[in-house]
């Protein structure tokens, strides 16, 4: 530092410096020269340190007021006053008013303020102005504007009628509200002034323009006068306590001299006086209500009492205008929460919340919202594609924040900084919102927030560095302009609010409530439905084996009748022959709901089989030989060993292969059977999403092919697409019965099928251990 001895002074060490955020701003050394300052010892009020202007003050010398008593100065009156005050009152670091200096023929008639601070009395002496008229005219003024400030329904029209009405009380020609953002770069939000300057509103300004020595200040003052900011300053003398050796804090004082940042700053804007009021929000600072003049002025104590008091109510104040307007904002996110969930609950599908309106975009200010859920996606409005989606979830789903059990949620407002992937979409999801609603399947909802490519207006390039050659070498000035210098926040875009994040939390908790209860009504369903197949399996078999016998009987008494009937006539025979034909198909019919019945209660005995050799047997049931020419089969390779019920799956190959070999045109059909593994590039068309992940075996034959209208038709028991004695016959029951096995196993079954090309039947075993041979 260039102050050595660390005391620092304004006017000897200002035009040095070459940071602002090294400035000591709280003990600048030098007060504004058109008051004066004492500072007595606490014990006694000796007079320890006087400024340097005060003979034009007080008409009295530095040197002649050093360890003299304050009486001396202010009268013997006075000074009990003072003391007092002083032990009687809360004067620490908390300046009151606590007399008038009577003028005389040395000094004009002076407002003398008094506070303490680390063990010293200071005392400050500035011109009167006390009028009681304009005293109870202010007093008006600021009853009307804590009326006006109530009345506000949104956090900017309060700070508009907060600028308006501290205008309306001071005269300034300029009056804003300044905001912090994060990152402390500020932000003009609102503004009254002179209808003939240029508008500063929606202005955004580096942070460095009032750097954190000065926002620390602002949190312990609630006012900072600069009437004049190009006005001589005054030192202190001497600039250190003799009783301490420091030099005076000085961070309550209203003389307080102002740094040569901030007054060449001001002469950079044109700007003559300034006042200061912080707003303060549990202690932060939320931001400045910023007065400017473009003349020198006084402010009366009674303006800056007032303007003090308004600060004060505004700070208290904004805090329930933004909680009013964030609990609007509230109640309409969570009605559209209940909107939500009253669909899906109503379609029975979690994508319910993101395919219908209201969506998942309506319950969040964002641009754009995907869900996934039965492993896909379900977007809307603008979001990643679905690649980059799936890298994102799986880079999501890695983080640390999903494994807390209270706030499983992921927050960003600059994804490209930790997922460098994402600079890629950036333009539509800089922001990105993600909370999980389960840990085992990995279901996400995200939201997105576009980066602010808004054109940022900001008071002169933020990354400019100006260096002026003055008398004491380089310093760093602020610019000399103002020119609009416009900026787009790259990859950054508006933060997530609290009460967004806690909102999409509750939206979690809801969808989470209505997963379990939809899970405890299949449960109960699923019970159900399994009691009542056990009674449908039941009845079949009994109805079944019951209906052979009388079946049977019928059967025989017609034989006999046909036999010993020898006077029967052409017709009267015929029909007996065809009762003896129904009696035949309806035994066979029998056998198919007896077999199926049988297939649906008997109990699945897994062993580990080699599924070439069950494919072999089923070959040489239905009377195939691979080595004869009346058919070609074709493996591309062997089969893989598995655990399943063989008896049950040779079953399954020999109703296809017989469909295969009957639905043909072709005297050497051609008939492939095979798998694919999960990892295989090439999935089945059409296939289920409950087959993601498993081996999917096939039967794929050149026949006659089936019209995709009659896909599920076919599974169903005794469903035919041709007549009774066409392509061999049948009672058509075998899809029915391969349906069920491989229902059985926890598979699905799904075809795909061209007329006059062929059909490919594709199924899954998930209960087999798959292992490929």
């Amino acid at each position: 530092m260039p102050w050595s001895d660390s005391l620092y002074s304004i006017k000897r060490h200002g035009l040095t410096l070459t940071n602002c955020d090294s400035e000591p701003v709280q003990m600048p050394g030098c007060i504004q020269a058109h008051g004066a300052m004492l500072v007595l010892r606490l014990s006694d009020l000796t007079i320890l340190q006087a400024s340097e202007n005060t003979f034009e003050h007080l008409g009295i010398r530095p040197a002649q007021l050093l360890g003299q008593a304050v009486a001396n100065v202010v009268g013997a009156g006075n000074a009990t006053q003072l003391h007092e005050v002083i032990y009687n009152d809360r004067v620490e670091c908390n300046p009151l008013y606590v007399f008038t200096l009577p003028k005389n023929e040395t000094h004009v008639e002076l407002d003398v303020c008094v506070h303490t601070i680390e063990g010293v009395v200071v005392l400050e002496f500035e011109a009167a102005s006390r009028d009681q008229s304009y005293t109870d005219d202010i007093f008006t003024q600021v009853r009307s504007a804590v009326c006006r400030l109530q009345a506000a329904n949104s956090v900017r029209e309060f700070c508009q009628h907060t600028a308006e009405e501290v205008r309306r009380m001071t005269g300034l020609d300029r009056v804003m509200v300044y905001r912090f953002h994060a990152d402390n770069h500020g932000e003009v939000f609102a503004e009254s002034k002179n209808d003939d300057l240029a508008p500063w509103l929606g202005l955004h300004y580096p942070e460095s323009d009032i750097p954190k020595p000065a926002r620390e200040i602002f949190k312990r003052i609630w006012i900072r006068p600069l009437p004049n900011a190009a006005a001589l300053l005054a030192e202190l003398v001497p600039l250190a306590n003799p009783d301490t050796g420091r030099p005076l804090n000085m961070t309550h004082c209203a003389l307080r001299g102002a740094s040569v940042m901030y007054t060449d700053y001001l002469s950079n804007m044109g700007v003559a006086a300034s006042l200061t009021m912080p707003i303060l929000i549990e202690g932060e600072l939320w931001g400045l209500i910023a007065c400017h003049h473009y003349t020198p002025t006084h402010f009366p104590s009674q303006t800056r009492a007032a303007c003090e008091f308004l600060a004060q109510v505004a700070s208290l104040q904004l805090k329930s205008a933004e909680q009013r307007e964030q609990l609007v904002y509230r109640l309409k996110l969570e009605g559209v929460h209940q909107q939500l969930v009253a669909k899906a609950a109503q379609q029975g599908d979690l994508m319910a919340l993101s395919d219908s309106q209201p969506s998942l975009l309506d319950a969040m200010d964002a641009g754009g919202a995907a869900l996934y859920h039965m492993d896909r996606w379900c977007c809307a409005g603008n979001t990643p594609d679905v690649t980059q989606l799936d890298a994102l979830a799986e880079w999501l789903n890695q983080r640390p924040e999903f494994d807390s059990d209270t706030r499983p949620v992921f927050v960003t407002n600059a994804l490209s900084s930790e997922y460098p992937a994402g600079a890629e979409f950036a333009n539509i999801a800089s922001g990105v919102l993600a909370v999980r609603l389960s840990r085992l399947r990995r279901k996400l909802i995200l939201w997105f927030r576009p980066e602010t490519i808004q054109s940022v207006n900001w008071a002169g390039d933020p990354n400019e560095k100006l260096l002026v050659q003055g008398p004491l070498g380089s310093r760093l000035t602020p610019r000399r302009s103002f020119e609009l210098f416009v900026e787009s926040v790259r990859e950054r875009a508006v933060p997530w609010s609290s009460m967004e994040i806690d909102s999409a939390l509750r939206l979690r908790l809801l969808v989470m409530e209505l997963v379990i209860s939809r899970a405890e009504r299949l449960a109960e369903l699923n019970e159900d439905l399994s009691n009542s197949n056990e009674e449908l399996d039941a009845f079949a078999y009994v109805a079944s084996h019951d209906l052979k016998e009388p079946l049977r009987g019928i059967h025989r008494y017609a034989y006999q009748l046909l036999e010993g009937a020898q006077v029967l006539d052409a017709e009267n025979r015929q029909r007996v022959e065809n009762l003896m034909r129904l009696t035949v198909r309806m035994d066979s019919l029998l056998d198919s709901l007896l077999h199926f019945s049988r297939v649906g209660r008997t109990n699945l005995e897994f062993e580990t089989v080699d599924l070439n050799e069950i494919l072999e047997e089923a070959l040489e049931m239905i009377g195939v030989r691979r080595t004869e020419n009346s058919c070609t089969i074709d493996l591309p390779r062997k089969l893989p060993v598995i655990q399943c019920d063989p008896i049950r799956v040779r079953e399954i190959f020999s109703n296809l292969i017989s469909n295969a070999l009957k639905y043909t045109h072709k005297d050497c059909p051609r008939i492939e059977i095979g798998y694919l593994t999960p990892n295989e590039s090439t999935a089945p068309p059409t296939a289920p999403i409950e087959a993601n992940g498993h081996t999917v075996f096939y039967v794929r034959d050149d026949g006659i092919g089936i019209e995709p209208r009659h896909f599920e038709q076919i599974f169903r028991m005794f469903k035919r697409l041709h007549g009774r004695d066409e392509f061999g016959g049948g009672v058509g029951a075998g899809l029915t019965v391969v349906k069920k096995v491989v229902q059985r196993h926890g598979g699905k079954i799904w075809l795909d099928s061209t007329v006059g090309v062929g059909s490919t039947f594709y199924f899954t075993l998930p209960s087999a251990s798959e292992n490929a041979l």
